[in-house]
């Protein structure tokens, strides 16, 4: 038997709290460069993995450091001095029966192809440096994967929840929106690095937005921010089309910058990234598994991106906590809002938590004895259907940033 517990909390959700704090690191920002690169690469062996041996075998990817390169941006287009490097660790298995997995290659071959995707002005042959850190996995943790039934490799505790807010929801869309093709065919000038901080405050919502400039599209200062006001403004018109429950919404974009200063005042980058030049990365740092960093939530602690995704609880809970609370939210009636937790325990199977528990915000006139039975299935299938789950996340099906 599972120790399954369903609980009510006398608790304000989160939407009818006065103040909200939600933010959100774009495609761009190095810290999101590092998470999605080191699941990809978690990816990319899972797949060789199977091909070659038969099964997903040990592997950690989640070491990874964007440091830094060095740049000279000037209005129509600047240099890169120095490029940025990129140290990918932690450990994998290279060789099991005589047969040979190129782990180094594999991480530098998906690397590239991630940059050469997601980043329009990077060329990876050019403007970064690969450093592979990836180390032969512990024979303990190793020897997990050849007993029958795989167990946790750590005792890890997560947490996740359901429905997102107003204000994580728009947080989430808006990056999004000045990510996407569309918009960068329109707004050329506009870097994929971009941070999206929502403060709401009732229902009064104040989106700051950081956005780097490429300065290649930039022929002057008035020309600057002539097209950094009609950015503000399309970023506005986006979150009206939303039709979302405020009474008001401002946004301020790129708030450092300074007319007075020249180029010095203004957010210029040759690559559309600060890591080119500013900002290191690292994987841990940036948005949690549901795609949003929300102050006003518990937060699980594991970094998710290139963990392994059979036997790595830190990341399989990570996520599969959400899902259990969204499934929840959905299935079960008269429920505001709901939080689930699960632990594990190490070597014990992944399906058998150590605790699974439910924690409810209700409806009023809604009791708790009404619903328990419903969420008490829906978490004891969820965990029935756990290498379902992991299964796709092997295949990469599920985003984790």
């Amino acid at each position: 038997m599972r120790n399954i517990t369903v609980e009510s909390l006398e608790k304000v959700p989160v939407e009818d709290q006065q103040v909200e704090l939600v933010e959100r690191k774009g495609v761009g920002h190095p810290d999101s460069i590092c998470d999605a690169i080191m699941e990809d690469i978690s990816v990319a062996l899972c797949k060789e993995y199977m091909a070659t041996f038969g099964q997903v075998v040990h592997h950690n990817i989640d070491k990874g450091l964007l440091v830094a390169g060095r740049t000279s941006p000037t209005i129509g287009g600047g240099v890169v001095d120095e490029p940025m490097r990129l140290v990918i660790g932690d450990r994998a298995i290279y060789e099991v029966g005589g047969k040979h997995v190129p782990v180094g290659e594999i991480a530098v071959q998906t690397a590239t192809e991630w940059l050469k995707k997601n980043l329009r002005f990077v060329d990876p042959d050019k403007h970064m440096i690969f450093q592979n850190e990836i180390k032969e996995g512990s024979p303990e943790l190793t020897d997990i994967f050849d007993r029958e039934v795989i167990g946790a490799n750590d005792t890890s505790a997560a947490v996740g929840y359901a429905p997102l807010t107003e204000t994580e929801k728009i947080v989430l869309n808006v990056e999004r929106y000045l990510n996407s093709s569309e918009f960068k065919e329109a707004y050329p000038e506009s870097g994929e690095d971009i941070k999206v901080m929502g403060y709401r405050r009732d229902r009064e919502l104040i989106l700051t937005v950081a956005m780097a400039f490429v300065d290649r599209f930039v022929d002057s200062q008035e020309a600057y921010f002539s097209r950094k006001e009609e950015i503000r403004e399309a970023a506005i018109d986006f979150v009206n089309r939303e039709r979302l429950n405020f009474d008001n919404v401002v946004v301020d974009l790129n708030t450092l910058d300074d007319p007075d200063r020249g180029e010095d005042g203004m957010y210029l980058t040759v690559l559309g990234t600060s890591a080119e030049g500013a900002d290191c990365g690292q994987v841990g740092r940036g948005n949690k598994v549901n795609g949003v960093i929300a102050l006003n939530r518990p937060m699980s602690t594991e970094a998710a991106a290139g963990k392994n995704p059979v036997s790595h609880v830190g990341k399989i809970y990570s996520l599969l906590t959400h899902r259990v609370a969204d499934e929840i939210y959905k299935k079960a009636p008269g429920i505001r809002e709901v939080y689930v937790w699960l632990c594990s325990q190490i070597g014990r199977p992944i399906d058998e938590p150590l605790i699974a528990s439910a924690q409810l915000t209700l409806d009023k006139g809604v009791s708790l004895a009404s619903v328990r039975r419903d969420v008490e299935e829906i978490m004891a299938q969820e965990l029935d259907n756990i290498y379902d789950f992991t299964a796709r996340l092997a295949r990469g099906e599920l985003p984790v940033w």
